[in-house]
């Protein structure tokens, strides 16, 4: 492996090409018209233009990228997160041009994308999973009423094919059901051009607790601990952090030997998370999904591992990983991670496109990390997600993290666009999340009270 070509963008794409730089591996970067002029394009030692700003008609256009990579001699592509790298026909394409593909294998991919198929896979490798209904496609809803009934109210109604929060909504009573499953079937033949969904059942206080596992693509692998991210607004995390604060170690322990079985039972190759529901009254846990792909969170755990996930799977799918074993892997201290967003907490957390006027965040150092692919100056589009960048601290103790969390919070400087750093700042304060009584209905019950907790920063708009 000499070069990778990295299809995708932001964030995600600068910090794959920093970890292949220091592998010394060259990189190939992709761009839609909007991002031209962007940071991960001018960090690449190549790129090309591959069409359109709409993400369908660039970074979703599986032809064009492999044919970018082609032309420049990429021996590899790495999807990063979103986009395509949850794609199984263009995981096969690539590999298929001979071209190494830098994540799990198809097949798991495959496996693990339908979230029905999925939770079969995790009840046969011994993963407790959440009552759930048979798929419904779309516009054949005959039936779902009584299976509705059976599963029990509340409850989620979820595209087979949906992630990142995205085809999902809460049905609280029978007659919300065939307006909410009518919506989220639209939505998700829209998205994944699949409109297929069903029903599972809804843990009204529930903790959002996932382990992160590699795979050595042999049948064997090994958990890297456990990251909370209770902390969500629309099913999307906003703040993640490990360890999880007063879980108990047992219950960790036998998520984390859960999530290695079902990694284990699908022969993973390389990083992946498995994302559990933990009921906070009764914390019984059990399986949400499988993501096969490097997740957003990733440095909350390099932070408190030394791990470098992202070398760790170009390596392995180099063929120069060495597999490691669990007793290897040793947690120190807590890391927290803030998701800064061009958003606008007041009105729903809707997005907030608009010219970067001024950034600027704390200097990176040993116990403060900053994640970004934009500079002051830069404009967040309308197409695409709207996160400016992440912020990651580390501490000896979650109490250390924390104050460190709320001076690189104060110290870092917005301006230009409506952005959520000043909700970021209410949350970090708030008793509720510093003592970790948080679930993922905290935000939405809280939210009246954090916005108006939110400190109003000089100059903002």
């Amino acid at each position: 492996m000499k070069r990778i070509l990295i299809a995708n963008r932001g964030e995600i794409a600068c910090r794959i090409i920093r970890a292949a730089r220091a592998l010394g591996l060259q990189t190939v970067a992709v761009y839609s018209e909007a991002d031209a002029q962007a940071l991960h394009v001018q960090m690449a030692d190549a790129a090309e233009a591959i069409g359109p700003a709409p993400a369908a008609q660039s970074y979703l256009d599986a032809d064009r990228i492999l044919q970018a990579a082609r032309t420049h001699g990429a021996d590899a592509v790495h999807p990063g997160y979103g986009f395509l790298s949850e794609n199984t026909a263009f995981a096969r394409a690539a590999e298929a041009a001979g071209i190494s593909w830098i994540g799990p294998r198809p097949a798991s991919i495959e496996d693990m994308g339908d979230k029905q198929r999925a939770r079969a896979i995790a009840e046969a490798a011994g993963v407790p999973v959440l009552p759930g209904s048979r798929r419904f496609a779309l516009g054949a809803l005959e039936g779902i009423e009584q299976a509705a009934a059976d599963v029990g109210y509340p409850l989620l109604v979820k595209a087979t094919g949906g992630g990142g929060g995205i085809g999902m909504r809460r049905v609280d009573a029978p007659d919300q059901l065939l307006a909410a499953v009518g919506a989220t079937q639209q939505l998700a033949d829209k998205a994944f051009k699949d409109g297929t969904v069903y029903l599972e059942r809804l843990v009204p206080r529930a903790r959002h607790i996932e382990i992160q596992v590699f795979g050595h693509g042999d049948g064997t692998a090994v958990h890297l601990h456990e990251r909370e991210c209770s902390v969500q607004r629309r099913f999307q995390k906003i703040v993640e952090e490990s360890p999880a604060p007063g879980l108990p170690d047992a219950l960790r322990q036998r998520m984390a030997a859960a999530a290695v079985s079902l990694a284990e039972h699908q022969r993973y190759r390389g990083p992946g998370t498995v994302e559990f529901i933990v009921d906070a009254d009764t914390l019984d846990f059990f399986f949400l999904e499988m993501n096969t792909r490097i997740q957003v969170e990733h440095p909350v755990t390099e932070m408190v591992t030394g791990w470098d996930l992202v070398q760790a799977q170009i390596r392995l799918a180099a063929g120069s990983f060495t597999p490691v074993a669990q007793a290897d892997i040793v947690p120190r201290g807590a890391a927290i991670e803030c998701r800064l967003y061009a958003e606008n907490p007041a009105r729903n957390f809707m997005p907030s496109p608009g010219l970067l006027s001024r950034f600027a965040l704390p200097q990176q150092m040993a116990d403060v990390r900053v994640d970004t692919g934009v500079r002051e100056g830069d404009r967040i589009t309308p197409y695409y997600d709207p996160m400016i960048a992440k912020l990651i601290v580390w501490g000896e103790s979650r109490a250390a993290a924390l104050t460190r969390l709320a001076e690189a919070l104060a110290a870092s400087e917005v301006g230009g666009l409506r952005h959520n750093l000043p909700f970021l700042q209410a949350v970090v304060a708030h008793a509720d999340f510093r003592a970790g009584r948080v679930d993922t209905g905290w935000v939405q019950r809280q939210q009246a009270e954090l916005v108006a907790a939110m400190p109003t920063p000089e100059g903002a708009l």
